[in-house]
């Protein structure tokens, strides 16, 4: 059965720093490009960062680029995201998601699994 849980949410200041973890099971994890998703309240669903099977290519929004990293550890079947420099806007429930190909998407429509998410709140 395919599962991955995020973790690492919580509350934090702005100008403050989370790391969000996503472990992943019962699949070929490395063989999969992951992303990030986000929901803040009453919004939908948006595309905040992704990374190739590998690891070598990744993308981001345009919205968190230079203050979000994505990253992965294919032994350990985890995907991380960095967040630096929040901001209240990135007040969301984060969402990790998987695709069942190498190659990195950016829209939500092309990932397959998804996890449960954590919550991220930046205060100001």
């Amino acid at each position: 059965q395919v599962q991955q849980v995020e973790s690492g949410g919580g509350l934090v200041h702005a100008g403050g720093s989370l790391r969000l973890s996503c472990a992943a099971s019962g699949r070929a994890f490395g063989a999969q490009a992951m992303g990030w998703f986000r929901q803040p309240p009453g919004k939908e669903r948006e595309f905040v960062a992704a990374i190739s099977a590998t690891g070598r290519i990744t993308n981001y929004a345009n919205s968190v680029k230079g203050r979000f990293t994505i990253s992965r550890d294919n032994t350990n079947n985890t995907v991380y995201l960095q967040m630096n420099g929040l901001k209240p806007e990135d007040t969301a429930v984060y969402f990790c998601a998987a695709r069942e190909v190498p190659v990195l998407a950016v829209s939500r429509s092309q990932y397959t699994y998804w996890g449960q998410g954590t919550q991220v709140t930046v205060s100001s």
